[in-house]
């Protein structure tokens, strides 16, 4: 309910005005390169004979077939001095590439300009190799797991982002889109029963203590979220944002990918704790569920680590050379914001165990003790099972049972 409250409240009212160009994205077309050569500069003054001691520059020249755009199959010509390394000087004939078009306005000699290598083929194979090992192995469940995953990223490209580029309130836009993708994540790829409820409420539970602790942090460490590039440069168009409120976004939905992951596991380890010895009361089934959480944790704490130390690895490097004592280091914004995000992050994992464990706990024993055993205590058949003859051979409770090894051994 409140997350259609904060659909309803931060929905965006339109697309932002962002001037493409202003932030280096201008109308992009795709090409072919033909050629690539060595020899004189294109756009360089021509040489005086006078000067004959002058030695001429020379460039790597590259001639690329538009593919895409109102002119395809016209020539681009690139050019990038010799004593420089750049992407153009590496281009080779057959490379797929992608150019930034001035427009018709701009001199036919600087139109285009180099923007990218085409990836989109590459990139399609790899998501279809991927779509089929999960298919292969997850069979249904793979397929609802494929369709969780561009449902999130439906959530993400229709609702959150344009909502935070809105001015709308970083935290709540956040939670509101977890909420979204969780309950239909899970309900999806699990189906709807009482575990995958108890997983959503563990992970609902775990993300509000997680945005609580980063809120807090933030404001104690002074973090303000510009720190990085990308902020500054969207800072430049859009001053209003509130980036602070931006890094606790991130912080939210980078936990939410593996909060799932955790609750989930938990809830079915206890379901099938408790399949397994439906006598267990709830503090002992509660002890083992911890215990298989425990080794689950560490796993997820240190994966969560690296996951965040990749990210940050140019910028680590940078700072091993910086001179710096490790302690300044660490004080330093771009440092610190990497630390918050991983410790408040893990924070939130950690404590994710022993919530879906102990609401796992309650849900399993409250609702299997009174309906799934008869008036004398004897375990009754599963609702729907099919009876095997002979019967299985009933259970008694422990204090029920005779102590003659007869009765113990042969109850028939």
């Amino acid at each position: 309910m409140l997350a259609l409250v904060g659909l309803a409240c931060w929905w965006p009212s339109g697309d932002p005005e962002i001037d493409r160009e202003s932030l280096g994205y201008s109308d992009r077309v795709e090409a072919t390169v033909v050629a690539s050569e060595i020899g004189p500069c294109p756009s360089a003054p021509p040489s005086d004979p006078s000067e004959s001691a002058v030695e001429e520059m020379e460039c790597v020249v590259v001639s690329a077939r538009l593919t895409s755009g109102p002119n395809t199959g016209d020539t681009a010509m690139l050019e990038s001095p010799t004593d420089l390394d750049t992407p153009v000087s590496r281009l080779a004939p057959s490379d797929a590439i992608v150019l930034n078009d001035g427009g018709p306005d701009v001199p036919d000699e600087a139109r285009y300009s180099f923007s990218d290598m085409q990836r989109s083929q590459p990139l399609v194979v790899l998501a279809l190799v991927f779509a089929l090992v999960v298919v292969a192995l997850g069979r249904l469940k793979g397929l609802l797991a494929l369709a969780g995953i561009v449902l999130s990223l439906g959530v993400l490209l229709v609702f959150i982002f344009p909502a935070l580029l809105d001015g709308s309130a970083p935290v709540g836009v956040a939670l509101t889109g977890a909420t979204v993708i969780a309950f239909c994540t899970l309900y999806l790829a699990h189906g709807v029963n009482d575990r995958t409820t108890v997983a959503l409420l563990g992970t609902m539970a775990s993300l509000a203590l997680t945005a609580a602790l980063a809120i807090g942090f933030s404001k104690a460490a002074q973090l303000s979220g510009l720190a990085s590039e990308e902020s500054l440069t969207l800072f430049a168009f859009a001053p209003d944002l509130d980036f602070r409120g931006l890094l606790l976004a991130a912080v939210i939905i980078g936990t939410l990918g593996v909060l799932d992951d955790v609750t989930i596991t938990q809830v079915s380890a206890v379901w099938e704790l408790h399949s397994a010895d439906p006598s267990l009361a709830v503090p002992k089934l509660y002890g083992a569920g911890i215990r298989i959480g425990r080794d689950h944790i560490a796993s997820a704490v240190n994966t969560l680590v690296l996951a965040y130390s990749a990210a940050a690895l140019p910028l680590l490097l940078i700072f091993t050379q910086s001179g710096l004592a490790f302690g300044e280091v660490l004080a330093t914004e771009t440092v610190a914001v990497e630390i918050v995000q991983t410790l408040v992050g893990s924070i939130g994992l950690v404590a994710s165990v022993p919530l879906t464990t102990a609401l796992a706990c309650l849900v399993i024993t409250r609702s299997t003790a009174p309906q799934d055993r008869d008036a004398s205590g004897w375990d009754a058949w599963p609702p729907g099972s099919r009876q095997e003859w002979p019967p299985p051979t009933p259970r008694r409770r422990r204090s029920e049972q005779p102590s003659d090894a007869f009765w113990t051994n042969d109850p028939w």
